[in-house]
């Protein structure tokens, strides 16, 4: 086991990433935490004060790397192929691993109650800021009058819709019937778009 002074912190948040995104808040100990970052226990509450502050290190992490894959998902010239290449990454976001893990934001999200505030307004921080990322790339260009809808609008249905597409994902655990979900929405915001034949 490594001692405080010899873990490496970006391994440590990596590991204890996915046992939360396997495990969900409630069922993850510090114990889980541990074993799965090669740490004692004693030295994670040390270094991090607990499992809450690790969560949100940790999720600090995935945020960041989420949003960045959104921006460059959604840096296309149409708004079509914008929100296709979006809907891509949320997919495979959460249909990843065997068996695939779900959505972090929302997995976590059902249990807000037993999470508390601070995790709460983090969750809703993430939606707030992934809702500006679709806006401001739905507002680039003549992007805006290729929607039936108005940027703004269009990245509250779309944010709304990634919601119900993670829930989907639970019950049906089919990466493929999510992607026709994701097209069927396209044209209803897209309203000259083709339907997809593939």
């Amino acid at each position: 086991m490594a001692g405080v002074r010899q873990f490496d912190e970006a391994k440590v948040l990596d590991a204890v990433l996915d046992v939360f995104w396997q495990k969900g808040w409630r069922a993850t100990s510090m114990a889980d935490l541990a074993e799965a970052a090669d740490v004692q226990r004693g030295s994670l509450y040390h270094a991090y004060g607990g499992k809450e502050e690790l969560f949100l290190l940790a999720f600090e992490a995935y945020a960041t790397r989420f949003l960045d894959n959104a921006r460059t998902a959604l840096d296309k010239p149409r708004a079509e192929a914008a929100l296709r290449a979006f809907f891509k990454v949320a997919i495979a976001n959460m249909t990843q691993g065997v068996p695939p893990r779900g959505c972090l934001t929302t997995k976590t999200a059902t249990e807000v109650d037993g999470a508390g505030p601070r995790i709460q307004e983090r969750l809703r921080q993430l939606l707030d800021e992934l809702q500006v990322v679709v806006s401001a790339a739905m507002s680039k260009g003549d992007m805006s009058t290729q929607l039936s809808l108005s940027p703004k609008e269009t990245a509250q249905v779309v944010i709304t819709f990634t919601r119900g597409l993670a829930v989907m994902e639970r019950v049906y655990q089919n990466a493929p019937s999510l992607h026709r979900m994701a097209d069927a929405v396209i044209k209803a915001l897209v309203p000259n778009v083709k339907r997809r034949t593939s």
